[in-house]
């Protein structure tokens, strides 16, 4: 057991805590599976906030530039150039929402559905996590596709449209943070597990060093003093033999 670092063998050592020790090793295996598997479903919920992030922050420009082009300070071709502007990041916003990918899975083009990640080592709902990935985020799900600043009366429309857009990523920003915490919070409880049912599976299977040693070495004692004794009998007739002589 010393040598193996294994108090258990083989079955008929302790064949009860051979079933426990087994049992309790496959608990831990699929509670490091399922660790993965919320790790991985974090992951595909960070790159769909970082997408969201960029949208939301071409959403603020593009108010900037609603406010700049809603002002009479300035003329119909520094407009232009103000539209021209926000024409091109209201593109950048629909390629971030239509490219923003986790595997094979698009996260915020509509697309996604629902999905459920096994964060438990058993079977049964209360074993599962399941979130929409059906976000849409792409300009003409926010409203913000056909906009211009070609006149101030279009600008002034467009702030309104913005305004709505923002809180529609706003919402989709805080429903992805919600799940992320639950995620979290299930990844941290499967920690505590698999380091408990670590332990519990070591005390019943594995051998007790300190215990071991000291039965070692109270066998080693033992044997070098019965070979002691031996010796010093195998000297006697020799001592015998030689007083007579």
């Amino acid at each position: 057991a010393l040598a193996s670092g294994n108090r258990i063998v083989k079955a008929g050592d302790d064949a009860a805590g051979l079933a426990i020790s087994e049992s309790i090793k496959a608990q831990v295996r699929g509670m490091q599976m399922a660790r993965t598997n919320s790790f991985n479903a974090v992951s595909a919920i960070q790159v769909s906030e970082g997408g969201l992030n960029e949208i939301s922050n071409i959403l603020v420009r593009l108010r900037e530039l609603g406010i700049q082009a809603a002002s009479d300070n300035i003329g119909d071709k520094e407009r232009s150039f103000l539209d021209l502007e926000a024409k091109n990041i209201i593109q950048e916003a629909d390629r971030i929402a239509k490219t923003t990918v986790f595997g094979d899975k698009k996260l915020l083009d509509g697309s996604g559905g629902e999905q459920t990640f096994q964060v438990g080592a058993f079977a049964g709902e209360e074993n599962t996590i399941s979130y929409d990935l059906s976000s849409d985020a792409t300009s003409s799900s926010l409203g913000i596709d056909g906009l211009s600043l070609t006149d101030k009366d279009s600008a002034g429309d467009l702030l309104g449209v913005v305004d709505e857009a923002m809180q529609k990523v706003g919402e989709m920003r805080a429903n992805f943070g919600a799940i992320q915490n639950r995620l979290e919070t299930s990844t941290n409880n499967l920690d505590t597990q698999i380091e408990n049912l670590s332990a519990a599976k070591s005390r019943i299977a594995d051998t007790d060093i300190a215990h071991e040693s000291s039965e070692l070495a109270s066998a080693q004692v033992l044997q070098n003093a019965a070979v002691s004794v031996l010796a010093q009998a195998n000297q006697f007739p020799a001592v015998a033999l030689k007083l007579i002589g």
